[in-house]
């Protein structure tokens, strides 16, 4: 995820109408702004998303023979099986003749498929399917002809590989297993870090248990479906075992494996923090337990964290040895800060023994949590971005606008919080200064001041019940109470009393204005946090703009159009000897891609022709990392040679390079760029 947030507050002030909430806000909404300004960065490497930059024939050519083999290029490496490169013929049968053939060569990754001998005219369609190395399926379709364009019985896939049912299914569980590793990690680290005593409290134990249940079962569902998802795309096929076990066999499919063995020992984690540690009354022994609950935990979190990291978006492309490490601190960041507002919330609703010292403490947590968000999202925005362009013209720039607004949204919301929270310590310490007549300076006494809003109705209560016992004691006899013989008896109305206390309690509680405007705040950043954990979701799945463009430049390439007629080069040489000066002349037809024929005239600086012992070429396409490719042109008459069958693979502004050599020891080489197809 790419998710840039901030916490609802930070840490009380000394007043009650503090300025510091403004000033942290202002630095949010610069830091914020830093994303847009590293994403002028020059544009790098494709950072994830394979997209296919060319292939061989190109979209919509026409051949004049029909080629022995299809080649697709990417613009990073995939993985293919037997049926990931499929060419059709006008009747829709196989014209290929198997599994693709891995054709890479130094940086290029080039996949191809041999076709049949004697193929008959007419349009082919080309159909293929692969994974990407971030995990993600990949797929298109194109169509050539040989001898002439004709009609086709084929129809081209109108959804991409990961759609329809199965790609929803594998989305929705995609979502479902953030939002279970946010309430796990981020629930567990609230209790440890800013509330221990709310590990004896059930609603935020029952909190921690779904989140573990909710990512278990998500994880399970998507190592299920990550065969139809990456395949057919038929849910039946989520029970084929053949299918699990390749998919065991693949990079995600090991991730997948792996965070369920991390959920295992999450599972002790989980017991020992609601069982022993819940019950221990030593502080020196819960002390220590809690500094190695808090080791453990966190490196159980970064694993399941990490399983994320290794197998999407950061895995590869630019920098993945940084991007990995940054994924898994922004993760971590992210359920610390939406898991732990969540524990807050069910805190602030279905316990009525949380008070300010937990709220100032989450206050410190939340801040220190955005500031990692910021920091790692700046640096995932300018990786999957880089520029302005793919940023609006993308739809993952898109969405990254959508989910910049969201966080805008959250800063004011944020702001509201804070000004609650201020108003409730103050009110509190107020109270409590009143029923105990200290400045209560400390933390403890903060609490208490908190506390005390809540005492005052029930010794209001307490006192009118008295009132109430003293008329009654006039006007019956005392008589003993059955239940002062009965211990079983006495412990129920004990009980009795005591949850009869705890309700007045927390009903006193709810009614106060400071803690109500608290809850309604908090329970708003919830529900933008939910809106906007979809967006990050769906940002994991979206092709990057840095990739995106790419493939609309490999694209626009691919489909140029041809030229009209050939292309005519003048190049002055000087070979720097007796004679050596003159000039190439040279016609390339019609310079398209496919089979080229050229001619070249040479002549002398007095426009004669003029012979020499060796002339040669080489094409390059540096824009693609492909060449030089050597030609080397037969002398047909003085001055006059040529070059027949010349193979341009794909359209661009290529190099050519000629090389004139005048003498056994005179020769240079010029060059000048072409645009060819």
């Amino acid at each position: 995820m790419t998710a840039t947030t901030v916490p609802h507050f930070g840490p009380p002030p000394a007043a009650p109408a503090p300025r510091r909430p403004l000033a942290a806000a202002a630095l949010l909404a610069a830091l914020v702004g830093m994303v847009f300004g590293l994403l002028l960065g020059g544009a790098g490497p494709a950072s994830a998303h394979a997209a296919l930059t060319g292939s061989d024939p190109q979209d919509g050519t026409v051949v004049d023979t029909a080629p022995k083999e299809v080649t697709l290029t990417f613009s990073e490496q995939v993985a293919m099986s037997d049926g990931s490169i499929r060419v059709l013929d006008p009747d829709g049968k196989r014209a290929d003749t198997g599994a693709p053939r891995d054709l890479q060569s130094g940086s290029t990754v080039k996949y191809g498929v041999t076709l049949h001998a004697g193929l008959p005219d007419g349009t082919y369609t080309v159909a293929w399917q692969a994974v990407s190395a971030d995990s993600h399926p990949v797929s298109g379709a194109f169509t050539f002809s040989i001898g002439a364009p004709s009609k086709t019985k084929v129809a081209l896939p109108a959804d991409e590989a990961g759609g329809g049912l199965v790609g929803t299914l594998y989305g929705i569980a995609r979502y479902a297993a953030y939002a279970g590793f946010i309430l796990l990690a981020g629930g567990a680290a609230f209790v440890l870090a800013c509330w221990q005593r709310g590990a004896g409290a059930r609603p935020l134990q029952r909190l921690v248990v779904r989140g573990w249940m909710t990512l278990t079962v998500a994880t399970l569902a998507m190592l299920l479906l990550r065969n139809p998802y990456t395949g057919s795309g038929k849910l039946g096929d989520a029970f084929d075992l053949d299918g699990l076990k390749a998919v065991l066999d693949t990079k995600p499919g090991a991730a997948l494996v792996s965070r369920l063995l991390l959920l295992g020992a999450s599972a002790l984690f989980i017991a020992v923090l609601f069982g022993a540690y819940a019950k221990r009354e030593d502080e020196r022994e819960k002390k220590d337990l809690t500094f190695g609950l808090a080791i453990g935990g966190t490196v159980i979190a970064a694993g399941i964290a990490g399983t994320w990291a290794l197998a999407e978006h950061a895995s590869t492309g630019l920098q993945p040895g940084i991007a990995m490490p940054v994924d898994i601190l922004h993760l971590l960041a992210v359920a610390a800060w939406l898991g732990g507002l969540t524990a807050l919330l069910v805190a602030l609703y279905r316990t009525p023994d949380i008070g300010a010292t937990a709220v100032r403490r989450f206050s410190r947590v939340a801040f220190g949590s955005v500031l990692v968000l910021t920091a790692t999202g700046i640096y995932q925005s300018w990786r999957q971005v880089g520029t302005w362009s793919a940023l609006t013209g993308t739809g993952y720039g898109q969405l990254l606008l959508v989910k910049v607004g969201l966080v805008a949204v959250l800063v004011g919301i944020a702001w509201f919080s804070r000004r609650w929270t201020a108003r409730l310590v103050m009110n509190g310490a107020a109270a409590a200064e009143e029923e105990t007549g200290t400045g209560l300076e400390t933390g403890a006494g903060l609490e208490a001041g908190v506390e005390a809003k809540a005492g005052a109705g029930a010794v209001a209560e307490a006192k009118a019940g008295a009132g109430a016992g003293m008329e009654e004691e006039e006007a019956a006899p005392v008589t003993p109470s059955p239940a002062s013989e009965d211990p079983a008896r006495a412990a129920q109305l004990a009980r009795q009393r005591a949850a009869v206390a705890t309700a007045e309690k927390k009903r006193v509680r709810d009614a106060d204005t400071e803690r109500s405007g608290l809850r309604r705040s908090v329970l708003a950043e919830v529900a933008v946090a939910v809106a906007l954990l979809a967006v990050a979701t769906v940002l994991t799945s979206t092709e990057p703009g840095r990739t995106e463009e790419e493939a609309a430049r490999g694209s626009t390439a691919a489909t140029a159009p041809a030229a009209t007629g050939p292309v005519n080069l003048t190049l002055p040489f000087d070979t720097g000897g007796k004679n050596g000066k003159g000039t190439v002349r040279m016609d390339i037809d019609p310079a398209r891609t496919g089979t080229n024929e050229l001619h070249l005239w040479i002549d002398s600086t007095d426009g004669k022709a003029m012979d020499v012992p060796e002339l040669k070429l080489a094409f390059t396409l540096e824009s693609k990392d492909i060449g030089p490719l050597p030609i080397t042109p037969v002398r047909l008459t003085e001055g006059h040679w040529t070059a027949s069958g010349v193979q341009i693979p794909m359209a661009g502004d290529w190099k050519v390079a000629v090389t004139v050599r005048t003498s056994d020891i005179d020769q240079t080489t010029i060059d000048k760029n072409v645009k060819i197809g």
